[in-house]
């Protein structure tokens, strides 16, 4: 008795997986959902480093160069002492406020004529994305010895040159596996692209939740298939921070 009414209640929850997903195509949702959930979060990293390393290398190289600069009051000193105040508001502004808030401005107000919300949602997400981004650089750039610097300048390198040839080379290893868990971060940030109306993973499952009437196996799913990402990403990184520490012997 207790195996049949197992079978029974397999079959049931089979039969209520078909008309949740099978019927009408509803899964083809789910994988539209998915495809913009990966093209949001690839977008977005992009701009976000691209965003932090030119933060990071305007707030390092005024921290560093602010004395000797202030003491010649050049030019340089004048347009740096800007660019950092300039960075200093964006980092306040973009981690003071929340994401989803961000992103509706993005969608309702700067791009309010646009019929496409993948590319506003990548936008807005990677706007968010480079203020972490560039603290997260920062910090990297921040912990390589001075010495690192004087070598460049030995090796005839200006501070350019040298950021470009010996630090940030060396920061980006420093700070790979950081920058691989703000990359797990931003991809369960973007669950809330759905109030733009983009069809990411988490709207897909809400609309075929509302559809259906059955909130259980729509949402369930998404947050496994979150789950199953995260736990690969997370994997990944591990081996990635093994290598790396494997490396520096």
């Amino acid at each position: 008795m207790q195996y049949l009414s197992i079978t029974a209640d397999l079959n049931n929850f089979l039969e209520k997986l078909h008309h949740v997903f099978i019927e009408k195509d509803r899964y083809l949702q789910m994988l539209t959902g998915l495809l913009n959930t990966f093209k949001i979060t690839a977008g977005a990293l992009v701009i976000g480093v691209i965003i932090g390393v030119v933060i990071a290398a305007i707030r390092t190289s005024y921290d560093k160069n602010r004395e000797s600069m202030a003491l010649r009051k050049g030019v340089t000193y004048y347009v740096l002492t800007v660019l950092n105040a300039i960075c200093k508001i964006y980092l306040t502004i973009i981690r003071g406020t929340p994401v989803v808030v961000q992103l509706m401005i993005c969608y309702f107000v700067i791009f309010a004529t646009a019929r496409e919300g993948v590319p506003v949602a990548i936008f807005a997400f990677g706007i968010n994305s480079g203020a972490y981004v560039a603290e997260i650089f920062r910090a990297g750039i921040m912990s390589i010895d001075n010495g690192q610097f004087e070598a460049g300048r030995s090796l005839g390198f200006n501070y350019l040159q040298t950021m470009k040839n010996i630090i940030i080379p060396q920061m980006f290893k420093a700070v790979l596996p950081t920058l691989c868990n703000e990359f797990i971060a931003l991809l369960k940030e973007t669950s809330v692209a759905g109030y733009v109306g983009v069809m990411d993973i988490t709207k897909a499952g809400n609309t075929i939740a509302g559809r259906v009437y059955n909130y259980f196996i729509p949402l369930f799913t998404v947050a496994l298939v979150y789950l199953v990402l995260v736990m690969i990403l997370t994997k990944l990184v591990g081996r990635l921070e093994r290598r790396l520490r494997k490396s520096d012997r």
